[in-house]
């Protein structure tokens, strides 16, 4: 409630206030959404030892992909056909 006295007294600080907010509940959001639904954070190693064998190489691991093409490296599928 003393946040709220100071807001009141000072109204110049509301502004302020509300971008920080907006900025920290951004800033979580953000955490939990790529904890969550990006294959490259890895939280739990105990149950998944080898997060990498699970990474599609054909999804972009990108927030934004502009005119790219992804093609699998033909090396690299010699060597995954030759180690299974």
């Amino acid at each position: 409630m003393k946040v709220f006295r100071v807001l009141m007294k000072n109204k110049e600080l509301i502004p302020l206030a509300l971008i920080i907010t907006a900025a920290a509940s951004g800033a979580s959001s953000f955490a939990v959404y790529s904890l969550n639904k990006k294959p490259d954070v890895i939280i739990d190693r105990k149950r998944n030892p080898e997060p990498w064998e699970n990474v599609d190489p054909n999804v972009p691991g990108k927030l934004i992909t502009v005119n790219q093409q992804w093609k699998p490296i033909e090396e690299l599928q010699k060597v995954r056909r030759a180690t299974r």
